[in-house]
């Protein structure tokens, strides 16, 4: 099984401002945390640094970040879907699928151009 470590370092500072870690994900290349109850949706995700996993991620991040129209395209694509899968967390998450590898295949295009390489993450 794949170790994150180490987890005191991230447990601890999130349950502690509210984040419930979520034992059930199946992705076991990340730690999954969830907002607070009765706040603004956030996920926190950990992920094992230097993992082709977490460049992947982080090309993403910075593709959206530096490309204001995809930005938009990616979320109006999640409201739409939000709205039509409102109460099928499955469904929604494989119909997103689509979108995600369509500015996958932009973003490693724009990474092949700029010579971008993964960066630190932001947290």
């Amino acid at each position: 099984m794949l170790r994150l470590e180490p987890p005191d370092s991230y447990f601890v500072p999130l349950e502690s401002l509210g984040y419930r870690f979520h034992a059930s994900n199946p992705d076991l290349t990340k730690r999954f945390f969830r907002e607070p109850p009765g706040t603004r949706r956030a996920h926190i995700h950990v992920r094992r640094s230097g993992s082709f996993d977490g460049a992947l991620n982080l090309l993403f991040r910075d593709f959206l970040r530096s490309h204001p129209d995809a930005s938009q395209e990616y979320a109006q694509a999640k409201y739409d879907l939000a709205a039509r899968f409102q109460d099928d967390r499955e469904g929604y998450v494989l119909a997103k699928g689509p979108a995600v590898w369509s500015i996958l295949r932009r973003a490693h295009d724009w990474a092949q151009a700029s010579g971008w390489s993964p960066g630190e993450a932001d947290a």
